[in-house]
């Protein structure tokens, strides 16, 4: 069933849950469906469309984590892997991951067919992944899964390029780790803080 959540209430219930456990709500097709809606209708600079989702789930969510372990062990000095190592086995407890990526080709092609705006392209790609990871994520707690997004690129970048047969030219930007929650969020909501937003908005011309 699709999240009737009204849209407001969805942006102020996201919030990043660490402790999940290897089970969803909803079944695969509607996460799916999710990042599907997303990646088609997420807006873009000139319409680039350069945005790239890699959804593992189950099994192949396991395996990445594990990898990332790999990785890690190999390049890291011993006390920093230990360090590291005692978060891994919390994203891979939980149901799923979607690797965010930028199609740098893509990118490219936009730069040389608008050279007026060359050097702005990556910015804009920037802030288009940004937009696809939000969309997602605030989409997939509206259906009831918590979620949390890492960022353990570059280091991981190669080998997950071979194992799930990532295009060399995608760039990795994040990872994002969902699955049900077993607690509450990492911040309580009576302990989250807002800086005054007087501070940051400015209004004109309203009525």
């Amino acid at each position: 069933m699709v999240s009737t959540k009204p849209f407001s209430a969805a942006i102020k219930d996201r919030r990043t849950y660490y402790a999940l456990e290897s089970s969803s709500p909803i079944p695969d097709s509607r996460i799916q469906e999710i990042v599907k809606d997303a990646i088609l209708h997420v807006p873009s600079a000139f319409n680039s469309q350069t945005t790239r989702a890699v959804l593992l789930l189950n099994e192949e969510h396991k395996k990445m984590w594990d990898l990332v372990v790999e990785v890690y062990k190999q390049q890291l000095p011993e006390d920093k892997f230990n360090r590291a190592n005692q978060r891994f086995p919390m994203f891979r407890a939980a149901y799923g991951t979607i690797l965010f990526y930028e199609d740098t080709d893509t990118m490219r092609e936009f730069q040389n067919k608008f050279k007026s705006y060359e050097d702005k392209f990556p910015g804009w790609s920037e802030q288009t992944n940004g937009m696809h990871q939000y969309t997602i994520w605030t989409a997939l707690e509206a259906e009831g899964l918590g979620v949390n997004l890492q960022h353990y690129n570059p280091l991981i970048d190669v080998r997950l390029e071979t194992e799930f047969k990532v295009p060399m030219t995608w760039s990795l930007k994040a990872q994002m780790v969902f699955g049900k929650p077993t607690t509450g969020p990492a911040v309580p909501d009576d302990q989250k803080q807002f800086n005054p937003v007087e501070e940051r908005m400015k209004v004109y011309g309203a009525k």
